[in-house]
This record gives structure tokens, C-alpha cells and sequence, in this order.
């Protein structure tokens, strides 16, 4: 005999999307994506279809000044900084 799990069932792990607005209603977060399906579903007016896929080859970072190799490799000396007591207000 096999015992019956009554364990409540977990429902399908669905995310939400930031800032993802809904392509019919036009409501800003309310689309959730099921991880397992890819469907992505409109909780306030029941809109859903399949997430498109992304086929594309991942581009290339952009050359910036900070990704350049050669900006990785210089070394800026540090300056030398000194505190200044303030110099006591004179009374005229």
C-alpha cells in the first residue's frame, strides 16, 4: 500500500518581471513567466503567450574606458593629503 501524500501542492514556479508591461491592458508589473512552460501570463487581465526566444549569439561587451586591457593596467600614484587645523577667528 502506497500511503497519500496530503501535502498541499506547490504551485508552478512563476516569477514576476520588473517594470514588464502588459502588451493588452497595458498594466506595469503584472506579468508573471513560469519557469517551466516559458509562458508569460498578464495577472490582471488574463493575457498570456509564449515568451519569445532568443536565437541571437550574445554580443560583445562594449569597449569602454574601464573594460580597455590597458586601463586596467595603469597605476595612478596616490597624492598626499593633509588635514589643516582651522585657524582661530580673530575678533576685531
Amino acid at each position: 500500500m502506497v500511503p497519500e501524500d496530503n501535502s498541499p501542492k506547490s504551485p508552478p514556479p512563476r516569477r514576476f518581471i520588473a517594470g514588464a508591461v502588459c502588451p493588452r491592458c497595458s498594466a506595469m508589473d503584472t506579468i508573471v513567466v513560469d519557469r517551466e512552460t516559458d509562458l508569460r501570463e498578464c495577472v490582471a487581465c488574463g493575457f498570456s503567450d509564449p515568451r519569445p526566444k532568443d536565437n541571437r549569439a550574445p554580443a560583445a561587451e562594449p569597449v569602454t574606458r574601464v573594460s580597455r586591457p590597458a586601463a586596467r593596467r595603469v597605476e595612478t600614484a596616490a597624492d598626499v593629503v593633509r588635514i589643516l587645523e582651522p585657524s582661530p577667528k580673530r575678533e576685531d
